[in-house]
């Protein structure tokens, strides 16, 4: 049994067969999910996809490449989707230079004002981050986030930076590059890290893991990053899905 941590089932490349896409997970071993989303397009989406399933749940937040596009109405409607019974926390949020969408400023002043919303409503927050690594963690820091914690979403950093995020009250969750032959930090990542601070997750439709990199990524692959963790780690596959599991509803707060 898995557990996906971050999904985008509401991602137009799911349009023509979403619920196949959730069978085949659930085929595959896949029982639980959270379905992330990050815009006016997608959080309604997310959010009706977790109301008709049972194990699968939503996240919302606003994405920093379009922090330009996000007003206090946008803050606002957030937390009012947050009092839902199937959200389980705030996000994706953070920062991403690698697009020239919305300045840098703009970027960390969203990102600070979803902090303190997930603050106020206390509730964990899940960390988008590209080429911004210290400037997320200076972040974190400013706003105190270790009091609510959070996921660092699909993380390809150095182990150093993941240690210290571990002690920020921040679990790690590995993607499909821990898969990629060349992907040395993922792997660093996934050995050093204890097994009581890793998630997996899929991020599909994106970073599908090898043998299938290059295609459309779906939640039934995060069995592939499992089994790479399991591999680095020395361990069988079921400790590793149970207990990434058993951290993912600890995590989220949801009842077995």
């Amino acid at each position: 049994m898995l557990f996906d941590t971050h999904v985008h089932l509401n991602a137009d490349q799911f349009d023509e067969d979403r619920e196949e896409t959730i069978q085949r997970a659930e085929e595959a071993g896949v029982t639980y999910m959270t379905v992330v989303g990050f815009d006016r397009k997608t959080i309604p989406l997310a959010i009706e996809i977790a109301e008709t399933h049972e194990h699968i749940y939503a996240a919302v937040g606003w994405h920093p490449v379009d922090a330009v596009d996000m007003t206090d109405e946008e803050l606002d409607w957030i937390e009012e989707l947050s009092a839902h019974p199937k959200v389980v926390a705030i996000g994706e949020m953070g920062l991403d230079y690698h697009w020239d969408k919305s300045p840098a400023d703009v970027q960390k002043t969203v990102f600070k004002k979803q902090i303190r919303l997930a603050k106020k409503v206390n509730m964990p927050i899940i960390i988008h981050n590209r080429d911004a690594t210290e400037d997320i963690v200076e972040v974190l820091k400013e706003e105190n986030a270790e009091e609510i914690g959070g996921i660092m979403h699909c993380y390809n950093g150095p182990v150093e930076i993941a240690e210290e995020c571990v002690k920020m009250n921040f679990m790690i969750s590995l993607g499909g590059p821990v898969t990629f032959k060349n992907a040395k930090q993922p792997k660093d990542v996934a050995a050093a890290i204890d097994l009581d601070h890793l998630l997996v997750e899929t991020d599909c439709p994106f970073l599908a893991p090898h043998p299938n990199r290059g295609k459309r990524n779906e939640p039934a692959y995060v069995t592939l990053v499992a089994e790479k963790v399991a591999e680095i780690k020395g361990l069988s596959y079921e400790e590793v899905s149970e207990k990434t599991m058993s951290n993912a509803l600890d995590f989220f707060g949801i009842n077995r």
